[in-house]
Parts: C-alpha cells; structure tokens; sequence
C-alpha cells in the first residue's frame, strides 16, 4: 500500500497529544474529520481541574500526569 494513502496520525490516542490546549484542538480536528473543533468554555470543576467544553459534545481534562482524557 502506498504512504500516499496512510494518514500520520492514525494511531494517535487521546492520551498521547501533547498537554497543550491548542495541540488538543488540532488532534480533535482531526479526528473529526477536517471539522474545526474549538473550545466552547471552560471552567474549574469540584476536584480543582480545569475542563475545556468543545464543540464537539465532550469534555477534557488533564489527569495526574498532565495527559488529555475525557470528563464524564
């Protein structure tokens, strides 16, 4: 199969991005198609994290080790 065809993220995880906002953003663009994604808000929760609201319906938060996951 030609390189032409194979995208270079393919086997990013969330938790791989780097721990900035804007390398968040450009991930979840990405995987959502070419879509831009951007941060609606964002806020401090009960526990001390800040948590981005996205256009795309969910939420992040950074964990203990500064890696991106999703808030449920």
């Amino acid at each position: 199969m030609s390189q032409a065809f194979v995208r270079e993220n393919d086997d990013m995880w969330l938790h791989d991005v780097p721990p900035t906002l804007n390398a968040l953003l450009v991930f979840l663009t990405q995987e959502n198609g070419g879509i831009r994604v951007y941060e609606l808000k964002n806020y401090t929760d009960n526990a001390g994290k800040q948590v981005h609201e996205m256009s795309n319906g969910l939420s992040y938060s950074k964990d203990e080790q500064g890696k991106w996951q999703v808030v449920v």
